[in-house]
């Protein structure tokens, strides 16, 4: 009785798992081309196929392609999302460290809004005092001392935006 549904188990097991191994291998340029699949390949049988080794070198050597900007409106919502978090004793370096990066993150975005950095003048000053502060150093004892003007910033900025909803809607 349970035989023919361990053995449909195993199939549909077997299934997934070449499904898996399947989509989860990146084909090189050559299997494309009906050669070999695995890079080592060439190299390793001795006689290497013609312009096996050009297209893995010029690929490793091109710059990735540059993603857009981050939008304001994400970088804005990364912050808000500290808003209800605080300095526990087991939290307090990672809470402290992502207010920092959050930060950061939504100056980046400012200044690669398409209205320009002039758009967004009073949070870029507040993250550039903090950053003047803070003197390059970001280790958690840093930020820890700085802990009052770290919240400070994040809370004027979140004032601030509250205030230009056209800004991050």
């Amino acid at each position: 009785m349970f035989t023919s549904s361990i053995r449909g188990v195993a199939v549909a097991v077997a299934a997934l798992a070449a499904f898996g191994v399947s989509c989860s291998a990146t084909p090189s340029d050559d299997s494309r081309a009906g050669g070999t699949t695995s890079s080592a390949a060439g190299p390793a049988s001795g006689a290497p196929a013609s312009g096996s080794t050009a297209p893995e070198a010029t690929e490793a050597t091109q710059a990735p392609e540059t993603a857009p900007p981050e939008l304001v409106r994400d970088a804005f919502a990364g912050l808000q999302a500290t808003l209800n978090d605080s300095c526990t004793p087991g939290n307090c370096a990672y809470f402290l460290g992502r207010v920092y990066d959050e930060l950061h993150r939504l100056d980046r975005a400012m200044k690669a809004d398409a209205k320009g950095p002039g758009h967004f003048p009073e949070p870029i000053a507040l993250i550039a005092e903090l950053d003047a502060k803070l003197g390059g150093d970001r280790s958690f004892e840093n930020l820890k001392r700085h802990q009052k003007q770290l919240i400070g910033t994040r809370d004027k900025i979140n004032t601030w935006m509250q205030g230009h909803p056209d800004d991050y809607r």
